[in-house]
């Protein structure tokens, strides 16, 4: 469950510290309205993680969509696109 706390109080920022956990982050606010959050690095790193599947899913849809509208690519012409890239990095 987050923690709704004014940002007033990161003056004794320990004590708003010791209520940052994993899965319950801290939300300070400014003049009544929301304007950071604390997380714990896990919550950060799971954040992170989440993020990048999005990204990837995304370039995946976008990937299946170009396909259906302009034709799918046969095996052998990708493996062939695949050595000839190969051939000029080399």
């Amino acid at each position: 469950m987050p923690t709704i706390t004014p940002i007033s109080d990161l003056r004794n920022y320990g004590n708003v510290l010791d209520k940052v956990s994993a899965g319950s982050p801290v939300y300070l606010t400014r003049n009544g309205h929301g304007a950071y959050s604390i997380r714990d690095i896990k919550d950060e790193e799971n954040f992170q993680k989440a993020e990048a599947m999005i990204q990837l899913m995304c370039e995946l849809n976008t990937g299946i969509r170009s396909a259906q509208e302009d034709g799918w690519v046969s095996e052998e012409e990708l493996r062939n696109h695949l050595r000839d890239r190969r051939n000029e990095n080399a």
